[in-house]
Formats: structure tokens, sequence, C-alpha cells
């Protein structure tokens, strides 16, 4: 019993001396809170830290939200999109969920006070989401209120690596991240010189198209390589930009390889209708306002305008150019090519330039060379590869019974991939639709025969026409 009573009387002890301390510290703290001049309270309190980080292993980065108070940080959005990517939900007791409406996916990221350990090519980092409630100092000048900030500690050996290999590889990953889940957009034509901007949700991908693999993986490597060339063009002396000419009859599938280009790389899209620039001023303003990361598109430029060559006019008399020089009435060839491989190509970075035409022969040749349209992609009709690509996409099946009947029709009979897939977008069932399908390609060879057997018959008839003719003649 007088153990338990001295063991009692210990703990009380305890109790009443670590009470004590606590209403010391309270003390203290009011004392220097009400005294002590905020700037001085922050040299000392930068003091005590200075001396702890000595002879601590742990050395720690504070990334805060704004910079000097006000403008905000770019390096905290890029940790705090980074970090979302690495929360552990399951591990952590306290989670912040947040989305900016109520189309826009839940985004999870760490609450205040709460910590997470991230792990870098071996190297252990810990972060923590600090929260400072300033709002009591705002009467002496600061104007500071809630401080929010990431703090990463890590031991004091890594600092170099925290610095220069941890630290820009967040940057870059937030920036792919964003890149990923950013909305595409699409630009039109407007007045002639203005951009209208409307959001782009074009489905289609490279897994999508139907088109030879091996020319499909051949688009992608260029483009991969291309956005990964920047230093090489800029050692070259070369604008940072690459041109594919889409050539092919209507229906083959250039509208969705741009879209598949587009959601590959995540670049914007300027749709430029030549038809509605006035003059080579006007073209100038809209290719100089484009983004970089961005495709400029020319549909069916055999035939959208008719571009002026750049012999033309050089050799005319001057009596007859006033109406020219009242404002370049007129988009020339020359102000195209200029912004393709000229002097204005250099205005941005990262851009891709796209011709679609379904007549190549009928183009201008100072369109095609290489450094203007580098890489020329035929667009052919379907064929036996793209027809189980199509099958596939819109009946979720790798082979059916009519498969060789419907793969020998398309071998023989010129269809596009656009006919193919309405045939079977028609009915749900997959038996139906094929069977459709080889209906559809036998009418067709049934059209071609007869078209051949009246072009023959029509030879047949000049020829005797032309005999009897020479007959006479005798």
């Amino acid at each position: 019993m007088a153990s338990y009573d001295k063991a009692f009387e210990s703990y009380k002890k305890a109790l009443t001396t670590a009470a004590s301390v606590a209403a010391s510290v309270m003390l203290v703290r009011s004392v220097v809170n009400d005294v002590v001049p905020y700037e001085l309270r922050e040299m000392l309190f930068s003091g005590f830290g200075y001396l702890r980080s000595r002879v601590s292993s742990q050395h720690t980065i504070i990334v805060e939200k704004k910079n000097d108070g006000f403008t905000n940080n770019h390096i905290y959005n890029a940790v705090r999109t980074y970090l979302a990517t690495r929360i552990n939900a399951d591990l952590q007791q306290r989670l912040r969920v947040s989305s900016m409406d109520e189309d826009d996916k839940m985004m999870i990221s760490m609450a205040e006070g709460e910590e997470m350990l991230d792990v870098y090519e071996g190297t252990e980092f810990k972060w923590c989401l600090i929260c400072n409630d300033n709002s009591s100092d705002s009467g002496n000048g600061s104007g500071l209120q809630n401080e929010v900030s990431f703090e990463v500690s890590f031991h004091k050996n890594h600092k170099e690596k925290a610095l220069k290999s941890y630290l820009p590889f967040i940057l870059a990953t937030a920036k792919d991240i964003k890149a990923r889940e950013r909305t595409l957009r699409i630009y039109m034509t407007e007045y002639s010189s203005e951009w209208s901007p409307i959001d782009l949700h074009h489905p289609s991908t490279f897994d999508t198209l139907a088109m030879d693999q091996k020319l499909k993986q051949s688009i992608i490597d260029d483009l991969n390589r291309f956005i990964k060339r920047k230093d090489y063009y800029r050692k070259i002396g070369k604008a940072w930009k690459r041109g594919y000419l889409l050539y092919g009859p209507p229906g083959t599938g250039k509208s969705s390889l741009i879209a598949a280009m587009a959601n590959l790389l995540r670049f914007d899209i300027y749709d430029l209708e030549l038809t509605e620039v006035n003059s080579n001023s006007d073209l100038r303003r809209l290719l100089v306002g484009m983004s970089n990361r961005s495709i400029l598109v020319v549909e069916d430029i055999d035939c959208t305008i008719e571009l002026k060559q750049r012999e033309e006019g050089e050799g005319r008399d001057k009596s007859n150019s006033t109406e020219e020089n009242k404002g370049e009435e007129k988009v020339t060839l020359s102000g195209l090519l200029n912004f393709v491989d000229g002097l204005w190509s250099t205005t941005g970075e990262e851009r891709i330039i796209v011709f679609t035409t379904n007549y190549k022969e009928r183009l201008d040749p100072a369109l095609l060379r290489p450094g203007r349209m580098d890489m020329h992609i035929h667009m052919g009709y379907c064929t036996q590869e793209s027809f189980r690509i199509l099958t596939n996409n819109y009946h979720s099946i790798n082979y059916h019974d009519t498969y060789p009947e419907i793969e020998k029709l398309i071998k023989d009979v010129k269809v596009t991939p656009a006919e193919v897939a309405e045939v079977l977008m028609r009915n749900d069932d997959t038996n139906i639709a094929l069977h459709d399908l080889v209906d559809f390609l036998k009418s067709k060879m049934i059209e071609v025969n007869e078209i051949k057997t009246e072009h023959k018959e029509t030879n047949n008839q000049l020829d005797e026409k032309k005999d009897n003719r020479d007959s006479d003649k005798k």
C-alpha cells in the first residue's frame, strides 16, 4: 500500500511539473508575441533553425504557394500535381478532395499536416503540407495570412540530387500530367484574321485508326522523334516544325489521322480555311497568333483557294498592280510558303503542319519538296488489315466465318474505310452486319463490272467508227 501511495505521489508531481512547464511556455510565448517585434521574432527563429540544421542530418526544402506572398509559385503547383499521383489513400489518414466543376474528375491531394514518403532513384524524400495562420500578425504590417507550403525532408548527403535531379523531375512529370489531362481545342478562322476556339473531343487514336500497321507505326515513330529533337533543330539552324501531306480519295481517314496525331501529342489544332482569309497580311496575323505545340491543318488545299504562282506578277506591268498594292487582297502561294519554311516559320516552336488533298498531282511542286512537306502519306482504300481493325472497333471481334469472303472481295473492289464503317454501324448484331457488308461489296463488284463493260463497249464503238472512216477514205 505504501509503494502504491509513493507511486501516486510521483505521478502527481510529474503532472504538476508538466503543467507548470506548459503554463510557463504559454506565458513566455504570449509575452514574446506581445513585446518582441515580428521581424526580431523571425530573426530569432531563423537563428534557432540554423543551429538545428547544423547538428541535424536531415535537410529541408520549402516550396511556398506564393512568391513574396503575392504571385503564384509554379513549383508549388507542380509539386501538388505530382504528389496527387503518388498518394496512397490507404496510408493517409486525412485527404483533401476537390474538382473544378461537375464534369471534372475528382482530384485527391494531401491535407494540412499530413506526411507522405516518396522514393526517387533509391533516395527517400519525406513530404509534408504546412499551413501557418499568420492572421494575428497582420496588425504588424506583414499582411500574411494562411501561408501554405510544401516541405520536403531528406538526408543532407542528397541535397544536390534533390535540387538538380529530383525537383526538375517533378516539374517535367507535372508538365506531362497536365498535358495529358487538359482538354484539347480546335481553332477556326473568324473575321479573316482571328481564331475562334472550341473544345475538341475527337475520339480517334492510332489504335482505332484503320490503316496499315507498318505505315501507322512509321507515323508514330516520326512524331515521337520530332518532339524530342528541340536541341537538334536548334543545332542545325532550322525551325522546329514538321510537315505532313495526306493524300488519297475521300473517306480514307485523313481527318481521323489528324485527330489521332493531336490526341497522341496532346497538341491543339488550328483549322485554317484559306477561303476565309483576305490577304497575306491577314494570313501572317493568323499564323503568328498560333500557340506552340500545335497542328496547323489546311484541308483540300488543291481546291480551297486558287493560289497564285510565285512567278506570276514578277514581270507584270506596274500600271496593272494598283489593286494588289492596296493591301495584298489575295492569299498567294509565296505568302503561304513564307510561313511554311521562310522567315515567318521561326515565329513558333514544336509545330506540325498538315496539308490534305484528294489529288496530289494538282499541287504545285513548290509545296511538296522536303522541308515543307517532309512526309507524304498515302491514305488508300480499305485493305484486309484495316477491315479487321474496323470490325474490332465496331463489334469487338477478331474473327468471323465471313472474313475469308469479305477479305477476297475487299482485295478486288475499291472501297473506302468510311464506306465499310458505315455498313458495320447499321446493325448491332455482328452476323447481320457482316452479311450486309458481304452484300454491299458484291453490289460494288457488280457496279464495277458493269462500268467496265460499258467502257469496253464504248471503246469498241469508237474503234468501229474509226475503221469505217479509214475505209471510206480508201
